[in-house]
């Protein structure tokens, strides 16, 4: 049994209650399926698609419908925010440094083993082409060493709210938000974490389409087909090209920070 001291959560609460009033003003449909999945007690990683902003909020609440809290994994850019960083600490979130991820891991691992719930976005990035892009090890790799399991969580219609390289969206209508949270999945530290987290993604992308399949909305012009994936019909990008457009974001950032 861990002998870790409790976490005292002052201002979880404010923020929750700020979100929901965030989700009234913009008029969102948050339709969860599979919460029960979620343990009442007890450590787990949940891990999401990521194709928006607000996705974390929306695995939050899903967390919330068995009454837990989770603590997210996010780039350290985010920590050295002046007013978002203070935010995400009080929060007890977990800072991740891309150039030495191990302080990250640890942090974790022991949050988990304290029992908290861990929420990952294993793509490490929000995908422009609203379709599951590669998936990073940490989060089966974090639930072997812990021993606890992985959820499978599929969210889909949040891009529409807020995603890359897009103004966030004030929806003069309602706007569905679909998430599903799939059953656990265990690991053990001797298997292949690629191996494992490929069969997380494939359970990702099964939960996703299903969601796609009975979204209630669609496109209600041309110009409304952006947030649709280009494989189902849409303009988003196709994943071969929202690749290269990473690839030039990554590049010219690196170019400023030499140039700083």
């Amino acid at each position: 049994m861990s002998s870790a001291k409790p976490i005292v959560d002052r201002t979880y609460g404010p923020i929750i209650g700020f979100t929901r009033f965030g989700f009234k003003a913009l008029r969102l449909r948050l339709d969860i399926a599979g919460s029960e999945h979620i343990p009442a007690t007890g450590g787990a990683v949940l891990a999401g698609n990521h194709t928006g902003y607000m996705d974390f909020t929306f695995i939050g609440a899903a967390a919330r419908e068995q009454g837990r809290l989770v603590r997210f994994l996010c780039k350290k850019e985010v920590f050295d925010n002046p007013i978002g960083g203070p935010i995400m600490r009080s929060m007890h979130h977990v800072s991740v440094d891309r150039n030495a991820g191990t302080a990250s891991f640890a942090q974790s691992l022991r949050l988990l083993k304290s029992g908290e719930l861990i929420g990952i976005f294993p793509e490490g990035t929000v995908s422009r082409s609203f379709e599951p892009i590669d998936f990073q090890s940490g989060a089966t790799a974090l639930a072997a060493a812990a021993g606890v399991p992985v959820l499978p969580i599929a969210i889909w219609g949040s891009q529409r709210v807020w995603t890359k390289a897009r103004k966030p969206a004030f929806p003069t209508h309602p706007t569905p938000i679909l998430l599903s949270v799939g059953e656990p999945m265990f690991f053990e530290r001797r298997e292949d974490h690629d191996a494992a987290t490929q069969r997380v993604k494939e359970q990702i992308q099964s939960l996703l389409t299903d969601l796609q399949n009975r979204y209630p909305d669609q496109p209600r012009n041309a110009e409304d087909r952006w947030w649709v994936p280009a494989r189902l019909g849409g303009t988003a990008p196709t994943p071969q090209a929202a690749e290269e457009l990473e690839r030039q974001r990554r590049a010219a950032k690196q170019a400023r920070n030499v140039e700083n």
